[in-house]
This record gives structure tokens, C-alpha cells and sequence, in this order.
């Protein structure tokens, strides 16, 4: 073979390993759907009228970029069922914003709640905010890490520990204790606990929505949950 020819050969090689490795990445299940990245397309105004209409509209100017959302359709999913989508953000928008616990407890809440369900799409996503340390959701790595390799959290602060012992009982255990419950309630008191317990329902209904429609991890979005992960309830 000339040396043009084995050029040649190496390059069309490179280039079939090169698509094989993109298509790899981008394939996605029979069901989805590339746009919305999950098993319903993206809702259109068309597909409404009268109130629900208004609602539609309405819903879609608090999404990002308003009616020409981004490569992240997966909120768009509540968006078949107006009066749901915005009964949903209403109490979503008071969880994440309106109560007294504040983003570094919202952040242990909402991890916890994904790791215990294993819910890969959740998870990813409050990973990179928890990572990032110019996000306000940011969280220091041995917390991150005791959340996502079930590790102890006797080192932890006081108030971190407590939430996370709470959604490991209470999503992974289906079953909180006297004592965890009696510690939660200590350090945030009845409101803020009922609010805890609310934003980790919340998220919880998200996981079951997620598996529900298999939401698929944005475009090139690397999958941060350990293949195979369980709840750190379960044995190892």
C-alpha cells in the first residue's frame, strides 16, 4: 500500500471513529423526541385555546428566552396542563425563593432528594450548581461527595447533616425516625420543616416526571450519578 493510500486509510479511520463517538453521544432512545429530549414533543400555542391559551403564553414568558426556549425543554413537559404548570411554579417559586431555609439548605434538600431516588437527570444538573463556586447554590466538595458516595455525616455542619439523614430516611429508608425528625425540627423549627419537607415532595414528583417521560441529559452533558447507584439506605 503507497503511503497516500495508508494516509488516507488513518484519516477515513480517525473520521469513522470521530462520528462513531458523536453518534455514541447524541443517539437517544426510539421514543424521543430530539427536540424536547424526552417522549413528548414540545407544546405549541396552537395545540391550546381560550384560557388554557392565555396560560400557555403566560407560563412561557417565565421560562428562558421566553417563547424560544433553549436546548433545556424538560420544564416544558408540565406545559400540556396550563393550570398545573402554573399551579406547580407558583409553589415551586415560593420553595425556592420564598422561604426562610435559604440556597445552601434548598441545595442539600433538592441533592439528597436526587440521590436517594437516583435520579440521574436532577442530579447532574444540582451537581454542576453545587460545584460551581460562583453559584449561590454552591456547596463544598465534602458535602457534595458525603451526599453522592453515602458517606457519613457526623463531620458535617449540624444543619447539613440533619438534611441529608432526613431525605435518606425519608425517600431511601420510607421511614424517618424520632430522633432525626425531633433534630430537624430543633434546628428549623415547624414552619421552616414543613418547607423542607415540601421542597423535597416537590423534587421527588420531578424524579417520578423525569422517569415517567425519560428526560435525557442536555447535549453533551456528561451523566454525574455512579452507574448503578442506589439509595444509601440500601446495602452496599
Amino acid at each position: 500500500m503507497t503511503t497516500g493510500r495508508i494516509t488516507g486509510a488513518i484519516l477515513l479511520a480517525a473520521t469513522m471513529g470521530w462520528l462513531a463517538a458523536m453518534y455514541a453521544q447524541t443517539a437517544l432512545p426510539p421514543d424521543i423526541y430530539p427536540e424536547s429530549r424526552n417522549r413528548l414533543p414540545i407544546p405549541k400555542r396552537e395545540d391550546f385555546s381560550g384560557d388554557e391559551r392565555k396560560l400557555f403564553d403566560e407560563m412561557m414568558g417565565h421560562q428562558t428566552g421566553g417563547s424560544n426556549p433553549g436546548t433545556n425543554q424538560r420544564p416544558l413537559l408540565r406545559m400540556y396542563s396550563p393550570n398545573l404548570a402554573r399551579g406547580l411554579e407558583q409553589a415551586r417559586e415560593y420553595l425556592r425563593n420564598g422561604t426562610h431555609l435559604g440556597e445552601r439548605v434548598m441545595s442539600v434538600a433538592v441533592l439528597t432528594t436526587s440521590r436517594e431516588l437516583t435520579n440521574q437527570y436532577e442530579w447532574t444538573q444540582f451537581e454542576e450548581h453545587a460545584r460551581n463556586p460562583k453559584d449561590a447554590r454552591y456547596l463544598e466538595p465534602r458535602v457534595v461527595d458525603a451526599i453522592k458516595f453515602c458517606r457519613p455525616v457526623t463531620d458535617l455542619d449540624a444543619k447539613d447533616a440533619a438534611v441529608i439523614s432526613f431525605g435518606r430516611e425519608l425517600f431511601g429508608a420510607r421511614k424517618v425516625s424520632p430522633e432525626t425528625f425531633a433534630k430537624v425540627l430543633q434546628l428549623f423549627g415547624r414552619h421552616d420543616t414543613v418547607d423542607l419537607e415540601e421542597l423535597m415532595g416537590l423534587y421527588s414528583a420531578t424524579a417520578a416526571e423525569l422517569v415517567a417521560f425519560d428526560s435525557q441529559l442536555n447535549v453533551g452533558q456528561k451523566p454525574l450519578l455512579p452507574p448503578g447507584a442506589k439509595s444509601c439506605m440500601q446495602p452496599r
